[in-house]
């Protein structure tokens, strides 16, 4: 019988990872908190509705990249020609925003006069694409949303917060480029999208078929387009700084203001648009530079300023980025990082002979409730065995109990970096591991 294996597009977080990854979300959340960011779970799964007001029908992750979850009987239901309750049509998140901002929505977080809301997140996301490295159909994201405030102070806070994260966890400043754009707003940005549409049918025979395409659909997502051509083509498009509104432009500059301020070196790309449809005005997106190849933005983000009014809830100005795990992972390897052991004990107990073990086994339960991590033979190893057993685990200590010792109310403990040994009375054994 062939054995069972992991669905195409997902990846086991063994041991060391799986170590790394809870201190990747650690250190994000208390860099976000020092922010004022706090912690927030949803569900792994919405209503598909959220995703696609939210998102938006036309954005290639609501089109193509959903999974769709459905339960048996509504699956016997859809077979047999019947229809299901749009509250029963669910899908699995692509991406963590809107699910965020329902919960602020549904649970009234935003309190009139209060203080804007900042929650942090980080889970795994779900989306039906061509599984690459550093692209995956189940992925992890670090997230921050921040409802209820539209100033750009909110804008460079967090984009400073992005990159000082970055840093911590080790990916050099001058290997990662910040890129910056707005998308302007609902008062300025209808007449630049007629305008890129025009543009795009006047250039339509030197575009693909899918930027032909978001003509009618989304016509500012040609600017995302990865082909090269038509990159080159968009490039030549008319830009949306020289078509912001008053108040648009005014907030553009704050943000860049700002950042300059803080000595956050930027750049602007007038063809940054993100892939989302419910941005305004600032858009952002931070690179690495060498080393990913043209998958190389590994988080960014921006404002949403008609989102929570979009999903139902009242109107409220938004901000926020996502970075991606997976993504980080691969810019952090280029820079020579590697995973350290998930596990690196404290002590190891060694049983001269089956004698000791229950006393062996209370010493080791001693010690772990006095703070240290370690264990013993649980295989009726040889001494010598047990050795290299505590050497493979990383056992700085190596604590001997035998017939002898223990008739003399000692442990013999080695250190296994000198070699050195002392005999400790058993009752003292943690104190002098406390020393």
């Amino acid at each position: 019988m062939a054995s069972i294996q992991k669905p195409v597009g997902t990846k086991d977080l063994l041991p060391d990872e799986a170590k790394f990854w809870q201190k990747f979300r650690e250190t994000a959340f208390e860099i976000f908190g020092r922010y004022g960011y706090v912690p927030i779970e949803t569900p792994v799964f919405e209503q598909t509705d959220l995703f696609v007001r939210g998102i938006g029908q036309a954005t290639d992750v609501v089109s193509k990249e959903m999974f769709t979850a459905i339960s048996g009987e509504n699956l016997k239901t859809l077979l047999g020609g019947g229809h299901i309750k749009s509250k029963s049509r669910l899908s699995l998140r692509p991406e963590g925003t809107a699910g965020v901002v329902r919960a602020v929505a549904e649970n009234g977080l935003i309190t009139q006069g209060g203080a804007p809301v900042k929650l942090s997140y980080a889970g795994p996301m779900f989306r039906a694409e061509r599984p690459q490295d550093g692209r995956q159909r189940q992925f992890n994201q670090v997230g921050i949303e921040c409802l209820g405030a539209g100033e750009p102070t909110i804008d460079a806070e967090g984009i400073i917060m992005l990159m000082r994260f970055f840093e911590a966890i080790g990916i050099p400043a001058d290997a990662m480029r910040l890129l910056v754009n707005s998308m302007g707003c609902e008062k300025c940005r209808p007449a630049y999208r007629e305008k890129v549409r025009a543009f795009i049918l006047e250039h339509a025979d030197a575009l693909c078929e899918e930027c032909q395409r978001r003509a009618d659909t989304n016509p500012l997502r040609a600017f995302d387009c990865k082909k090269e051509g038509c990159h080159a083509v968009m490039a030549e498009a008319p830009r949306i700084v020289d078509n912001l509104c008053e108040e648009c432009h005014e907030h553009y500059d704050a943000v860049k203001g700002l950042l300059d301020a803080t000595g956050v070196s930027y750049q602007e790309d007038y063809t940054l648009v993100r892939g989302l449809d419910y941005y305004t005005r600032t858009v952002f997106e931070v690179q690495v530079i060498e080393g990913m190849g043209a998958q190389n933005a590994i988080g960014g983000g921006g404002r949403y300023d008609k989102l929570m009014a979009e999903i139902g809830g009242n109107p409220a100005p938004g901000f926020g980025f996502a970075l991606g795990y997976e993504r980080c992972k691969i810019a952090l390897e280029a820079n020579g990082f590697k995973l350290e052991p998930a596990m690196a004990y404290d002590f190891y107990i060694a049983c001269v002979d089956d004698s000791v073990r229950p006393l062996a086994f209370n010493v080791l339960q001693t010690l772990r409730d006095a703070g240290f991590r370690g264990d013993l033979d649980h295989q009726h190893r040889s001494l010598k065995s047990q050795f290299k057993q505590a050497g493979k685990l990383g056992a700085s200590r190596v604590v001997v109990l035998g017939p002898d010792e223990v008739a003399q109310g000692m442990a013999k403990v080695r250190d296994m970096a000198s070699h050195e040994e002392v005999n400790v009375p058993l009752d003292q054994v943690a104190a002098a591991f406390a020393e």
